[in-house]
């Protein structure tokens, strides 16, 4: 997984640098639909914030329809497939 170094200084909070960064790597394809993307806390080690600020940026991906979450799986990629 490729590093990313928050910049303090950035107009942009931190959680939405993560977010941005996420939003980036899904949209290459790095996480195709259905991916797991990285636990909150491999986020939290590579980016050195805290656990709250990674939550936050994946609570913004998923009110934005990037991503859903599966309690106790993880996050996804794409919209949570549908229930038959």
């Amino acid at each position: 997984m490729d590093g990313l170094e928050i910049d303090y200084q950035a107009p942009l909070s931190p959680h939405r640098q993560i977010a941005a960064w996420l939003r980036k790597r899904i949209d290459a394809g790095e996480f195709p639909p259905g991916k797991r993307l990285p636990s909150e806390n491999d986020i939290q080690q590579l980016t050195g914030v805290a656990a709250t600020t990674v939550r936050r940026a994946i609570a913004l991906l998923r009110e934005q329809g990037i991503v859903y979450t599966v309690p106790g799986r993880g996050t996804y990629a794409g919209q949570p497939p549908a229930e038959t």
